[in-house]
């Protein structure tokens, strides 16, 4: 069951704010150098992962979030297909993976930063975890300002921090190879070929899956959107669209220049402009170009930081949360859930103390956040395909063609792609070290099993008095 306010929400965000928000979740350029590692066999890796994952979530997503257009996102989704219990398990997992997911991509701020004012600094654990800590504190208060000041913080950074450098380095990429520069990759169909000897040249193909993922987030913001039923699935098709060919020739661009196995996960990108500017002497732009990275890794956070627990304040309208986490500003922003947000991402960060290197602590926290993240996109493909039957006559501005042989074909197709990449990212990449692999196990084991036990306990210990309207206020649909 789904709620409406009586207080009909103002329209804030339009189609272009909408899309640029779609395109700042999706399409970081932190997770190129990750995808570079596969070399040119990386496009058949894309196009299995778009056929199987990108494209049934970006549909599917298109048609719940025009069905049921309110403020909660896949709360909503899963809770009227599912039940309240497992809506709040699936919010609770989105917004939960990006307590990993967080300080991952911070430490590629951190060491873009180290190359614009003091490259050695990137060795400096101490550097990284305090870069980590100023920046999402500081985006943390910048969402206390609302979701307009903070939608267009993102919509901004995003078209001059990602779109424009990913034109760049694509740009790079294909005139290196028409004035005839050497390649580290050969364009044969050999080199087309995936290398599936081992399981282990696998494993970065989770991260991909987490590369793709998040256009379901902006469904939380619906109802701040200027005519949600036209706009939304049009902003979210074309932010997929950006975000796959950005992704895949930007990877490309960063394999040509540098070999595998030397591909750095998390200064690979900035370690490829350099190669690319000393050749075409523009090394004065290389700090330029470190600046826009780390003003696009920025707002594609921020983007994130407001959604997700927007989503998660949303089931406190049915008691789900504590009184506690209640609290909203007078810009109606969830104050108390990001502040605990803010506490528990600076304890994760910790992770990066006790790693050998920044791309094992790196790859560590983005196996995590791949796992938690795909348990709530198997929830929302199972939820779609049953609102079909449960909630046949609700009207969806966008609906999947072909009736249900339509929704059960992309629907089991994701469901196949979010089992296969929760299991592979337990099997650590052949060529990283990363240090005990009983460590690594338990610690992926371990952090999931209490991802998930905690909204269960939470949910089992609600009370009556948790709900946060008196039920007259609520409109069930």
């Amino acid at each position: 069951m789904a709620f409406v306010s009586k207080d009909k929400p103002r329209r804030v965000l339009s189609i272009f704010v909408l899309a640029m928000l779609n395109v700042s979740m999706m399409a970081s350029l932190r997770n190129l150098p990750l995808v570079a590692d596969y070399g040119l066999s990386s496009v058949v890796f894309f196009i299995v992962v778009a056929l199987f994952f990108l494209i049934p979530s970006a549909l599917i997503s298109a048609e719940l979030a025009t069905g049921w257009p309110k403020t909660g996102g896949v709360y909503i989704w899963i809770r009227e297909a599912l039940g309240d219990r497992w809506g709040f398990f699936g919010i609770w997992m989105q917004w939960v993976h990006n307590v990993a997911w967080y300080p991952a991509i911070l430490s590629f701020v951190a060491a873009t930063l180290a190359y614009v004012i003091h490259p050695p600094l990137a060795e400096s654990k101490a550097y990284i975890l305090a870069v980590i800590l100023i920046s999402f504190w500081g985006m943390t208060l910048i969402n206390y300002l609302g979701i307009k000041t903070s939608s267009w913080f993102s919509a901004i950074g995003v078209i001059f921090g990602t779109l424009a450098p990913g034109a760049l380095i694509i740009f790079l990429g294909i005139t290196w190879i028409i004035i005839g520069n050497p390649s580290q990759i050969e364009f044969t169909a050999k080199a087309l070929t995936p290398d599936l000897t081992s399981i282990n040249n696998l494993v970065f193909l989770s991260g991909l899956f987490l590369a793709f993922g998040g256009l379901e987030v902006a469904a939380v913001h619906a109802a701040d959107v200027q005519n949600p039923q036209k706009n939304y699935p049009r902003a979210i098709m074309l932010a997929a669209i950006i975000t796959f060919v950005l992704v895949m020739l930007g990877a490309l661009s960063i394999a040509i220049v540098i070999p595998r196995g030397d591909i750095s996960l998390v200064a690979g990108l900035m370690d490829a402009y350099a190669i690319f500017f000393a050749a075409y002497k523009m090394t004065w732009f290389l700090k330029g170009m470190g600046v826009l990275l780390i003003i696009g890794a920025v707002a594609e956070v921020n983007a994130w930081i407001a959604g997700p627990v927007k989503g998660l304040y949303a089931t406190s309208i049915h008691g789900n949360l504590p009184p506690f986490f209640q609290n909203l500003n007078s810009r109606g922003m969830p104050t108390h859930l990001l502040l605990i947000q803010a506490v528990i991402v600076t304890i994760s960060s910790l992770v990066f103390l006790n790693m050998p290197s920044l791309s094992s602590a790196f790859w560590i926290l983005t196996a995590l956040s791949a796992q938690t993240y795909l348990l709530m996109y198997l929830l929302m493909f199972i939820s779609a395909i049953k609102l079909r039957y449960i909630k046949p006559h609700v009207p969806r501005a966008y609906r999947i063609p072909y009736k249900h042989h339509g929704m059960w074909l992309l629907a089991s197709m994701g469901i196949i792609a979010c089992i296969f990449g929760f299991s592979i990212a337990f099997i650590p990449p052949s060529h990283l070290d990363i240090g005990s692999l009983l460590f690594f196990e338990l610690f992926l084991i371990i952090a999931n099993a209490v991802m998930i036990v905690i909204p269960l306990v939470v949910y089992q210990m609600r009370k009556p008095d948790w709900v946060l309207l008196p039920k007259r206020e609520q409109l069930e649909v």
